[in-house]
């Protein structure tokens, strides 16, 4: 027999028994330190208050002191200047003769100077972030917002590779590997002397992070039955990722060092490390590798917790003959690489608007750790509703219209007065919880579309070119500051087109998981001639 039977062939397990319920708590566990780490340098790169330095030995009187920065108008509002100082030398001088600023000297026609003594951080907030760190400020500045492009570029090289070295060596051991990667480069991270240095190893920890996520999908995908599948991939995975990005600013509002932080953000990855007794490999991968025996251990194991007996033999032997399969084969058939383009162009709309939005809430006035955590919360119930949705709804009508509906939202934002900020606020919440469930939607929906030869390498191909979304939001946000509505018209209108693409998608609902090439092709010419024979007449 071939594996494309797995389904009715495992149906001797039951649905939701002992062993079901283990794997898919322990996989949903396994995401949380990936909502920690996810939106980390929220928190580690924020650019506290700050000022130039007037060095405590300066020898200038308390009056002159006060009037040695030079205030600025900052959306509305007098502040002293980030990046410039009266010159120090000429302040001195006047102090010593006795000037009286503002009556003696006029002190904005002082001369200028940048901070050559450092900066004065306002330390109300953070104790210390990378910024005061290492003076991210001024003429660096563009540091800050390029740690986050480099953790960017990490996600998408970690999710090329892992995708097929998870096809070519298993589901388990890439996912405890890039684990292990990422609390590892985390603890390295404490140590960064540098930022160049704490940028490299963040990079690193990039890569561990999105391939462990894209992993435990997939081997939950192809462990679970198909109801279970469906709650697993939707409600359960996501929503533990949520509760790791909500544990974040918790966490980081009673730890407000950056380094003190790190350590509480890496060690839930230590604990995840026991859980490789308890998780099992993937039969379905085992099969597609010709490893039957081990599939069949793996299942009788589950049976036994389940508390049902398994049959002497689960499997027949493979009559196919097996073939390694690669990045490739996601465009080597026509069908194949249609499916693919258009998958691909969903992932990074979705991507694009999720992170922009996401990134966005800086802009929120109010407590920096509420508005993080309202950000997180929103996504709770937005998982919770994928769940039915995908459970008892064709995936195209899942899809699309939550796109539409997004993309409404954002068109909408636009329209409202400056003085409704509460409304725009809302308006943008209602995107992102959009975005959120189309965001899982389209994780479940790729895997269903794809057979287990090429499962994760699709998974993982598709979640590398979106991190050019998550790229790309920073500087469709910077475009507001040439036209305001200018980044929600682009989001709107590319979510109409995500939109229509995922119309044009074949449909997986009520279908098995295709095992093979082949019977990934099967399977989508049998929906169309059933599509095709409804509405004809009997004859």
């Amino acid at each position: 027999m071939t594996t494309t039977d797995y389904d009715d062939v495992t149906k001797f397990l039951g649905e939701w028994g002992h062993f079901q319920k283990l794997i898919a708590l322990l996989l949903c566990i396994s995401v949380i330190p990936n909502g920690l780490t996810g939106f980390s340098v929220v928190f580690i790169a924020d650019t506290p208050p700050h000022h130039c330095l007037i060095p405590p030995n300066a020898n200038i009187s308390a009056e002159w002191r006060n009037y040695s920065i030079p205030l600025e108008e900052d959306n509305g509002e007098m502040r002293y200047s980030k990046c410039t100082r009266y010159k120090l030398d000429v302040i001195k001088r006047l102090s010593d003769n006795g000037s009286v600023p503002g009556i003696d000297v006029n002190v904005t026609e002082i001369e200028q100077e940048s901070c050559k003594d450092g900066w004065h951080y306002d330390r109300s907030i953070y104790i210390s972030t990378i910024v005061s760190e290492w003076d991210l400020v001024c003429s660096d500045a563009w540091k800050v917002p390029m740690t986050t492009s480099v953790l960017f570029f990490g996600l998408l090289t970690g999710a090329f590779f892992s995708g097929q070295l998870s096809d070519r060596f298993g589901r388990k051991n890439i996912l405890f590997v890039t684990i292990g990667v990422q609390t590892l480069f985390i603890f390295f991270q404490i140590f960064s002397t540098s930022w160049f240095m704490f940028s490299a190893l963040f990079f690193v920890v990039g890569m561990g992070e999105v391939s462990n996520f894209v992993t435990a999908f997939v081997l939950g995908t192809e462990v679970l039955t198909p109801r279970i599948r469906t709650i697993y991939c939707t409600a359960g995975v996501s929503t533990f990722f949520a509760v790791g990005y909500m544990l974040l600013p918790l966490t980081a509002f009673f730890i407000r060092d950056w380094r003190m932080l790190l350590i509480a953000i890496a060690l839930p990855g230590v604990f995840c490390f026991p859980l490789w007794r308890f998780i099992p490999e993937s039969p379905r991968w085992l099969l597609s590798q010709g490893r039957v025996e081990e599939a069949e251990a793996i299942l009788r194991g589950a049976a036994k917790k389940n508390g049902v007996k398994a049959p002497e033999v689960i499997f027949q032997p493979l009559q196919e003959t097996l073939n390694h399969h690669n990045i490739c084969d996601l465009i080597k058939s026509s069908s194949i690489r249609w499916i693919t383009i258009k998958l691909i162009l969903m992932w990074v709309i979705i991507c694009l608007g999720y992170f922009a939005l996401s990134l966005n809430t800086s802009n929120l006035s109010g407590d920096p750790f509420l508005n993080s955590f309202f950000s997180a919360a929103v996504e709770v119930p937005a998982y919770i509703l994928a769940w039915p949705l995908f459970r008892s709804c064709p995936r195209r009508l899942c899809l699309s219209p939550t796109l539409f509906l997004s993309g409404a939202v954002l068109l909408l934002t636009q329209l409202i007065p400056g003085k409704l900020s509460s409304v725009s606020i809302a308006l943008e919440m209602m995107g992102k919880f959009g975005f959120s469930v189309a965001y899982i939607l389209v994780y479940a929906f790729t895997a269903e579309l794809y057979p287990t030869v090429l499962r994760n390498t699709a998974v993982g191909t598709c979640s590398t070119i979106s991190q050019l979304g998550n790229i790309a939001a920073p500087y469709f946000l910077y475009m507001g500051t040439y036209y305001k509505s200018l980044p929600y018209i682009l989001m709107g209108s590319l979510c109409a087109l995500g939109g229509l693409l995922g119309l044009l998608l074949p449909e997986t609902y009520g279908l098995p998981l295709p095992d093979t090439i082949d019977h990934m092709q099967t399977i989508q010419r049998y929906k169309k001639r059933q599509t095709s024979n409804r509405g004809r007449p009997v004859v």
